[in-house]
């Protein structure tokens, strides 16, 4: 049996956003978390940056930046998504 941490490469995108962070997007940041393959999801302390680490056995950059975008995080998007 393979363990966990070596089935797995993580990789950690930056994305700059439109707008600042507001208290509301807060709950949006910790839903991303529910979504499978993304680990952790990091604000810049000035509100104007997200990190996102993530499974890239599981999504593609394309796919993290769906999700984002599906959970109505303002990110700077890097890839035009149908």
């Amino acid at each position: 049996m393979i363990p966990l941490e070596e089935a797995m490469t993580k990789i950690e995108l930056g994305y700059d956003l439109v707008r600042p962070l507001t208290d509301a997007d807060a709950t949006k940041v910790a839903d991303v978390h529910s979504h499978y393959g993304i680990f952790q999801v990091r604000v810049a302390p000035a509100l104007d940056k997200l990190s996102v680490e993530y499974d890239a056995t599981r999504l593609s950059e394309k796919d993290v930046e769906a999700v984002l975008q599906r959970f109505g995080l303002p990110i700077q998007r890097k890839w035009a998504i149908p």
